[in-house]
């Protein structure tokens, strides 16, 4: 359910943002998540190796705290990234003064950053901005959609997920009791996408629920997700130094969940998935979203590698930007994918269309109907290697010239 009503936003959260004068358009460019009380928390980061400063400080402070986060801070418009030292303290400062604002320890604050690299963050102008933001926090539909849209970089629309389920859980006696659950989440990418998610434009994205779950538990069902999830969606192949994805638990719906509810572990890949497709859709400059499915592969993990190879070559992407169904890039990608793969035994569809078996064009391959096809908006490749059980879903865009006058001109 992606539909926002106040009645699907998880209770125990408020929200609010402003302008602070980070974004050169003057829109809304810093938004908070405010726990009523310290949520659990658990998180996922980018695994480049070059981080930004809010990242350095999150791990530093879900230390600190033993996973737990009043203040999810997140400015727009200034990555707060390869700035050294100076990068650090705009950091801590701001979440000293927001931890002053919103009454909370400095370490329960969670700052994120998205925007230019290699710019220094002005921590005064957040700063400046937090009064407006604490008058103007609250639980309603429109400040959720407020936070999501302020985080927004070269996104073309705001990014939410919803999901709504009954769970039997216990009170804080120990007592069985069921109830409402709610998990949301909202979130920002566009360019710069793919995500490599570890404990091993960016991606921003926040999920928050109301059940009451310990932060280590959380950890597993967040893990979980985001392999399934944002683990699986490229735009570009460029890994951001930024990504972060956020799961909050406020604990306000009275029902506690242990480390192995199937129904709470589904409802949340649901929301991750409909985020990181929401992303892809988005992608800078594309006119195509392509679900690939690779099956049959020796393992998941060369299932993996054969849709990575495919889904960051710019032959197949451009490709598919021209709607032109050549197959043969395809098949080349698989072949340096560093999967095992024996030619001979390749099959490809477009959507239900026969396109290449046994490794060479198949006899009833129609050019015209493939074209045709794959001239919508959204289609799907699938590849059976015929080497094993292993298999993935993943998706991605294709490459146009929009792409490239989006990245030529983001500095300037």
């Amino acid at each position: 359910m992606n539909k926002l009503a106040s009645s699907s936003i998880p209770k125990g959260f408020r929200f609010g943002a402003v302008k602070a004068g980070l974004k050169a358009s003057g829109r809304p460019d810093f938004a908070v998540i405010v726990a009523d009380e310290p949520a659990s928390a658990a998180a996922e980061f980018t695994s480049n190796r070059v981080v930004a400063a809010p990242i350095i400080v999150d791990k530093d402070h879900l230390s600190a705290t033993g996973g737990r986060v009043r203040v999810a801070a997140i400015n727009a418009g200034n990555a707060n990234c390869a700035a050294g030292e100076a990068g650090l303290r705009a950091a801590r400062e701001t979440c000293a003064a927001v931890a002053k604002v919103f009454g909370c320890r400095p370490e329960e604050v969670f700052p994120s950053s998205t925007g230019i690299i290699g710019v220094p963050l002005p921590a005064e102008k957040l700063i400046a901005a937090l009064p407006e933001l604490a008058a103007g926090l609250g639980s309603e539909a429109s400040h959720f959609s407020e936070a999501a849209h302020a985080i927004l970089t070269t996104d073309l629309v705001e990014k939410m997920a919803f999901a709504r389920l009954d769970l039997t859980g216990s009170d804080g006696a120990g007592r069985e009791v069921r109830g409402e659950i709610r998990v949301a989440a909202f979130g920002k990418g566009s360019g710069m996408i793919h995500p490599q998610l570890v404990p091993h434009a960016t991606m921003l994205v926040y999920v928050m629920t109301d059940a009451a779950i310990e932060s280590a538990d959380l950890d597993g069902y967040l893990r979980a997700a985001v392999e399934v999830s944002f683990n699986r969606i490229s735009v570009d192949g460029d890994t951001s130094t930024n990504d972060t994805v956020l799961l909050l638990a406020s604990g306000a719906s009275g029902v506690k969940i242990g480390a192995r509810d199937s129904s709470f572990a589904a409802a949340l890949t649901e929301v991750c998935t409909s985020m990181a497709k929401q992303v892809v859709a988005d992608g800078e400059g594309a006119t195509h979203v392509v679900e690939l499915r690779i099956d049959s592969a020796s393992s998941d993990a060369d299932a993996l590698r054969v849709a990575k190879a495919i889904a960051h070559s710019p032959l197949v992407k451009t490709a598919w930007a021209g709607c032109d169904p050549n197959w043969g890039r395809l098949v080349a990608a698989i072949g340096y994918s560093g999967a095992q793969v024996d030619s001979g035994r390749i099959d490809i569809r477009f959507g239900e269309l026969q396109i290449c078996r046994d490794g060479g064009r198949a006899a009833e391959f129609d050019e015209a109907a493939a074209h045709a096809y794959i001239s919508q908006r959204e289609f799907s490749v699938s590849i059976d290697l015929n080497q094993g059980q292993g298999s993935c879903v993943f998706w991605t865009t294709d490459l146009t010239a929009q792409y490239i006058h989006i990245n030529a001109d983001y500095s300037t």
